[in-house]
């Protein structure tokens, strides 16, 4: 459930800098989660809509009403380039919120893709686009243009929160929610990381055991792990 101001749209966003943005997008979701502390996941049944979906860039965000995708229209004059949309719905709603002409319109301001906690429907056309979407849902079915939410709202979505200006990086693996104020820090990290995994990595093509490497004989006998011939 959101609890948030209904009937506003708030014009001014403070984004993450854009060459923290530039930076995170060099980097998957699984190694970003991992180097912010294991936190920022949404919910795992937001999934790619085709299957090289990708995305990197500052949020911008709507509330919709459930059947009701008024405010995606509404949202797409506040796009800016490279911005990703993020949508939440006041509750669930797997409805066909948004098509590949509302695609087209937030293409032509900049946007980098959509995440949405609800339906999207002509998949086939985004796909030929290469816009990038993350859904809760695949649904044709439409919706109406009749009742108030939100723009640049903080909302929640897939269990997420996301406040205008955050960074949102969604793969194959998920999607992730980077606070506008650590996006640098992440970055940081999460290239500190990923060298780390590389000389790990090297040493697995070597035939080195994750046993040895890690340390795990000793803990594992600790609690009683036994080999018998």
């Amino acid at each position: 459930m959101q609890h948030t101001e209904i009937g506003v749209v708030h014009t001014s966003v403070t984004r993450a800098g854009p060459e923290a943005v530039a930076a995170l997008s060099a980097f998957g979701v699984a190694t970003i989660h991992e180097a912010m502390g294991r936190v920022g996941l949404m919910r795992p049944y937001l999934r790619p809509v085709y299957p090289t979906a990708r995305m990197c860039g500052t949020a911008v965000t709507v509330l919709l009403q459930p059947g009701d995708n008024w405010m995606m229209h509404v949202v797409a004059e506040q796009i800016q380039e490279g911005d990703v949309v993020v949508a939440a719905c006041t509750t669930e709603s797997e409805d066909g919120f948004f098509g590949d002409l509302l695609a087209t319109s937030f293409r032509a301001r900049g946007c980098r893709g959509l995440v949405i906690d609800g339906g999207v429907r002509d998949v086939a056309d985004l796909e030929r686009m290469d816009f990038p979407v993350f859904s809760r849902a695949v649904n044709a079915k439409g919706t109406v243009k009749a009742t108030l939410g939100s723009v640049n709202v903080p909302v929640i979505c897939g269990n997420a929160l996301v406040r205008p200006g955050d960074v949102v990086v969604a793969d194959a693996d998920g999607v992730v929610v980077v606070p506008r104020e650590r996006a640098a820090e992440v970055a940081a990290a999460a290239a500190a990381r990923e060298a780390g995994e590389e000389g790990r990595r090297e040493r697995f093509r070597a035939g080195e055991l994750g046993l040895d490497m890690y340390g795990m004989r000793g803990p594992l006998a600790e609690l009683g792990l036994r080999y018998e011939d």
